[in-house]
């Protein structure tokens, strides 16, 4: 580990970038608020004194409409029939709405995940004395588990029926402490978004090109922070309430999203973000298709064909494409240097030459490099396609050399807090 005063340095100039970068999305966004409402009508509402809401986040306000109409309600009711007689099954009506309709697409996206573990593990049961656990009533309360039945998280069919067989039941005091505990996190991270989409208008901003293209470079890294950090914060709640229900039932749920300012690594994004998906990824499409067991091309294969049924999933739009195949090059990237690094003469070599300290700010500038990558690959799919581009012009074609290498500059800090976080927070 580095020096604690040189750790917390690092710590003090990531806060620092973090907070000025979005003091300037908030001076934009004040500046142009006149603009940006003419062109995408931003809402007035009595959160937080009056002030003005993005809401071109189709997801969040999406969720939130139909948090304050029913699901709300909904998934108040699985509780209270719960805890009172450990059964849940509730069913929708086909849409009448637009709405409805989102609802219901969201819905099938992630059911569609869930007959496939389920039906896969049928298929991969040979024994018949093992084939009793994957019945047509086990199909039904896999699929149809309310609290996770229209947006997650992902939770595998084999991991569902351990826990489902073997629940750690608490007493109805521990389940109001879980219970009490859950709902203030849950406000918590509630008014986070809540705020950022009331202060930074970042969403309706990356809907203006033009304007993306105008403004300095302090708001422009502002602008990718605030919608990464939105991102995050977003599916702390859209996961975290679904989560929250899983614990009073006795379950255990997918790890929730680990903070995106403390990801340094295309792997680390993807297996720490949304642990769910990533599991069910794994054991249903990489491995199948033979993995890291099939030599080089075998895996660079696998990988690829997984990244691809990503993006298929998603929807398989050209964005989509994109944004899988570039997290395909970024993984594949990061794979083949540490390969390269875990070679018996180059790690001989830099264990001879340099202390450990120094191994330690070599990890963090090569993790600045992944990091600007992953933050532009991702900004694709928050974004779209055009915002990428904008993002390469203006950080890494037109502000070379000295915009870039501040950006690596800020990120090096970012990484190092990143490297130290997983090191003290290991998460198997």
């Amino acid at each position: 580990m580095l020096p604690r005063w040189e750790l917390a340095l690092y710590l003090l100039a990531s806060l620092g970038f973090h907070f000025y970068s979005f003091y300037e999305v908030y001076r934009v966004s004040r500046e142009h608020e006149e603009e940006l409402d003419q062109e995408f009508e931003l809402e007035t509402d009595a959160l937080f004194g009056g002030l003005k809401k993005d809401p071109t986040d189709f997801e969040w306000s999406f969720w939130m409409e139909w948090g304050k109409q029913r699901l709300a309600w909904l998934l108040l009711g699985h509780t209270a029939v719960s805890q009172a007689a450990t059964l849940l099954a509730r069913k929708r009506r086909w849409y009448r709405t637009d709405s409805e309709y989102y609802l219901l697409q969201f819905t099938l996206t992630v059911r569609c995940l869930y007959y496939t573990s389920f039906s896969l593990e049928f298929c991969w049961q040979q024994l018949p004395a093992v084939r009793a656990p994957r019945s047509f009533p086990w199909m039904l309360a896999y699929v149809f588990y309310y609290p996770v039945f229209h947006n997650g998280p992902i939770l595998n069919f084999p991991e569902f029926v351990k826990q489902m067989q073997q629940p750690e039941l608490c007493s109805l005091k521990d389940s109001l402490c879980i219970l009490a505990r859950g709902l203030g996190r849950l406000l918590c991270w509630w008014a986070l978004a809540e705020l950022m989409a009331h202060l930074l208008y970042m969403h309706a901003i990356y809907g203006s090109i033009p304007l993306l293209q105008d403004v300095n470079c302090w708001t422009l890294g502002g602008l990718a922070l605030a919608q990464v950090l939105f991102f995050y914060v977003k599916y702390l709640v859209l996961f975290g309430v679904p989560a929250l229900l899983m614990r009073l039932d006795g379950l255990h749920p997918p790890p929730l999203p680990r903070c995106v300012s403390t990801m340094f690594s295309f792997t680390g994004m993807w297996r720490y973000f949304d642990v769910g998906l990533h599991n069910f990824l794994i054991r249903y499409v990489y491995i199948p298709l033979g993995g890291s067991q099939r030599g080089l091309l075998g895996t660079l294969l696998s990988t690829a064909m997984t990244f691809a049924f990503v993006s298929y999933w998603h929807g398989g739009y050209n964005y989509l494409w994109c944004w899988a195949a570039l997290n395909w090059l970024g993984v594949t990237v990061e794979n083949g240097f540490r390969r390269l690094l875990d070679m018996p003469c180059v790690r001989d070599g830099l264990a001879r030459h340099l202390s450990p300290q120094a191994r330690c700010r070599l990890h963090a500038a090569l993790a600045s490099c992944s990091t600007s990558m992953l933050i532009l690959f991702n900004l694709v799919f928050l974004g779209g396609i055009q915002v990428g581009k904008t993002y390469w012009d203006r950080i890494f074609v037109q502000g070379w050399p000295w915009v870039t290498l501040s950006v690596l500059g800020f990120l090096y800090c970012y990484s190092h807090v990143g490297i130290a976080w997983a090191q003290t927070y290991t998460m198997d």
